[in-house]
């Protein structure tokens, strides 16, 4: 029988977050230096059979629920789909997150080897400020990824789109009649205030009340009931259209109701996205340590889970890695 992965906070760890690559085939300026990345050997990445052990573990141990894969981009992994079956098997639910742009090649393939849910990142509609912000012109290729993401009948398909004042907040409202139209849910991500080189941005940060007034005055809605351990608060169009989100990252952190660890794609275990430690797991299944054993550092690292990230608080420390390598 499981049993609970409590943190110091009374917090329980339900939703395992695991990045399966570091590499990326687009370059955001919001994650990435313009130089790009130096990118992990692939000996030193976790093979599938190291995901499917360390994901056994988590689900049948301490009975996590959700997984979500992660990157970098994970759709850049090599035969993703063989890694979604395995993942599947355990009963979870599991979803990914993508920035769509080869999602059209790959959508049927992961449907059904068991992938369920799917978030696809879309921060603009405008093809040149698309190529902006990340470097690449693909904005084509990923609306037609969000297409195929509705055929091949995954459900939900959510959007997530980053907002940053003076780039892209003069779409909020196309990017809501956007979900409207697809029947899909946007969910607003209020922009971290640090870019990828490291400079502190806070003027950049447009507030979850900010981007729901802008909703609201276009397309009435209601706020929907409390949001539980999920990172978005919710509301629901009062002409039954759809719902839209907002995760307020910055204004409203939402630490308090936090149930998830991460895996990066070397096997670091991170108990938080903005956590300064990381505990090796990698290492210590390739030295041949026990199911126990692991669960021994396991236990360890979300012993050390803060309260939470102090963004905009003097006490706030950067992660020395960039949010491409981390599963940001």
């Amino acid at each position: 029988m499981a049993s609970d992965l409590v943190d110091p906070f009374g917090r329980v760890i339900k939703d395992l977050r695991v990045s399966v690559t570091d590499r990326c085939n687009f370059r955001c300026t919001y994650c990435m230096p313009a130089e790009g990345m130096q990118w992990l050997p692939r000996s030193e990445v976790m093979t599938f059979e190291e995901i499917e052990r360390l994901a056994r573990l988590f689900v049948e141990r301490y009975g996590v629920e959700g997984i979500r894969l992660t990157g970098g981009e994970p759709t850049v992994r090599a035969h993703l789909s063989v890694l979604v079956a395995k993942l599947a098997r355990l009963g979870v639910d599991l979803a990914l997150t993508t920035n769509g742009a080869t999602f059209r090649l790959l959508a049927h393939e992961l449907r059904e080897a068991g992938l369920r849910r799917v978030n696809i990142s879309l921060d603009t509609l405008d093809r040149e400020k698309f190529e902006r912000m990340t470097r690449r012109d693909e904005l084509v290729r990923v609306l037609d990824g969000i297409d195929a993401a509705i055929e091949a009948g995954f459900d939900p398909v959510k959007i997530n789109a980053v907002v940053e004042r003076g780039v892209n907040d003069d779409e909020i409202v196309d990017l809501a009649r956007f979900g409207r139209d697809r029947g899909v849910e946007v969910r607003f991500i209020e922009f971290m205030p640090l870019d990828a080189t490291g400079h502190w941005m806070s003027d950049a940060v447009v507030s979850q009340d900010e981007i729901v007034a802008a909703i609201h005055e276009v397309f009435p809605i209601e706020l929907l009931p409390v949001r539980g351990a999920a990172p978005a608060d919710r509301w629901r169009y009062l002409d039954g259209r759809g719902t839209v989100g907002v995760i307020p990252t910055v204004t409203k952190p939402f630490c308090g109701d936090c149930d998830r660890v991460r895996l990066t794609a070397e096997g670091q275990l991170r108990t938080c996205l903005f956590a300064t430690d990381e505990f090796d797991l990698l290492r210590a299944m390739r030295s041949g340590e026990s199911d126990d054993q692991l669960a021994e550092r396991i236990e360890r690292a979300v012993g050390t889970k803060w309260a939470g990230h102090n963004i905009n608080q003097v006490t706030f420390v950067r992660p020395k890695r960039s949010m491409s390598q981390i599963g940001g």
